[in-house]
């Protein structure tokens, strides 16, 4: 899915975090001389890429890829260290608070754990209130509690259970509550951070089926970040593959699960447990992840890589798009080994 105007843009984002304490924390006594030593996280780096209206973006990897990162980046919780971020043909990632607040009502994030995103001394019309009557204060009490038993209804919680508190509620219906937070002030998009990963498989179906009603319903825009590949297939127009803050593929996910050109992606898609039919061939990674404190030199993903050249381990290669529209950064793809 295409368009001439984008819903949202992210350009050269990078986001890397300090973890070096204080200034005792960075003094270090090396070769007989005392040295000051930084320690950054490079949690995401240089990643482009478009969400169109309407579309679903699945964005996935191992733990510890940048998928939260990246999310959190976009909503603006986390400032960028470089990189631009667009919504709308604005640039945001550079507003102040106050000329952020009107993107707020047209951003919204579901976080991954029910139990740890809703205020536990809030009833559910509090936290489903609040958000109404900062943004719209020209809305009456009875319209805003009409609105409120409108997005209830349309997740699937009873507005009679609106006094209780998120405790007397089941981890399905807290993360119903949670949409509907998001919901309640009618955005545009929703960042949805591995919205179903700690939910029972059965409500997971549940919580995806509402997710995707939404969509059609209100034409919502999704960012979805999982894990689980299954899930993602089922979801999502275009996936994005990550490792180690890298974006190594985007594609079609139909094109992505058939014809994956990039290793990683293909070891990803390898390691799917299949029942009754025939799958790809088992790609067996070998070495360690690296850590995001010290990255590997070219190619992030070289030294676990079977098809690694020397290119890979001196030179960070550039995204290329593909005549199938996928696009990857790969030195193999590139030239034509793979």
């Amino acid at each position: 899915m295409t368009t001439a105007t984008p819903l949202l843009s992210i350009r050269n984002l990078v986001k890397h975090f300090d973890i070096s304490g204080g200034l005792l924390d960075q003094l270090k006594w090396r070769d007989g001389r005392m040295t000051r030593r930084r320690t950054v996280v490079k949690a995401v780096n240089d990643v482009s890429f478009t969400v169109a209206p309407g579309e679903t973006v699945s964005v996935v990897g191992e733990s510890g890829c940048g998928k939260s990162t990246l999310a959190r980046a976009v909503m603006g919780i986390y400032p960028p260290t470089s990189g631009e971020i667009w919504f709308g043909g604005e640039r945001i990632d550079s507003l102040s608070p106050r000329r952020m607040l009107p993107y707020r009502t047209r951003m919204q994030m579901v976080f991954q754990d029910p139990y740890a995103s809703l205020n536990p001394r809030m009833t559910v019309r509090a936290t489903l209130e609040e958000p109404v009557f900062f943004h719209q204060p020209n809305l009456s009490r009875a319209e805003v509690k009409d609105r409120v038993a409108e997005v209830m209804r349309q997740v699937g919680v009873d507005p009679a259970w609106a006094d209780r508190y998120p405790h007397e509620f089941s981890g399905g219906q807290r993360q119903r509550i949670s949409i509907a937070r998001a919901l309640v002030v009618d955005p545009a998009f929703i960042v949805a951070d591995e919205p179903i990963a700690a939910l029972d498989v059965s409500i997971q179906a549940q919580i995806l089926n509402l997710l995707m009603d939404a969509q059609e319903e209100r034409g919502l825009t999704y960012l979805f970040i999982s894990h689980d590949l299954s899930v993602v297939r089922h979801i999502s127009n275009r996936v994005a593959v990550m490792y180690l803050g890298t974006l190594c593929e985007l594609a079609p996910t139909e094109e992505l699960f058939s014809s994956p050109r990039h290793p990683y992606t293909r070891a990803l898609l390898s390691a799917i447990p299949r029942l009754g039919r025939q799958g790809f061939a088992h790609l067996r990674l070998s070495g360690e992840v690296p850590t995001p404190i010290n990255l590997p030199p070219g190619c992030v993903f070289h030294g676990r890589c079977p098809y690694a050249f020397d290119p890979c381990t001196r030179e960070v290669p550039r995204p290329i798009v593909l005549d199938n529209g996928v696009a990857l950064a790969c030195h193999g793809v590139a030239d034509g080994r793979i």
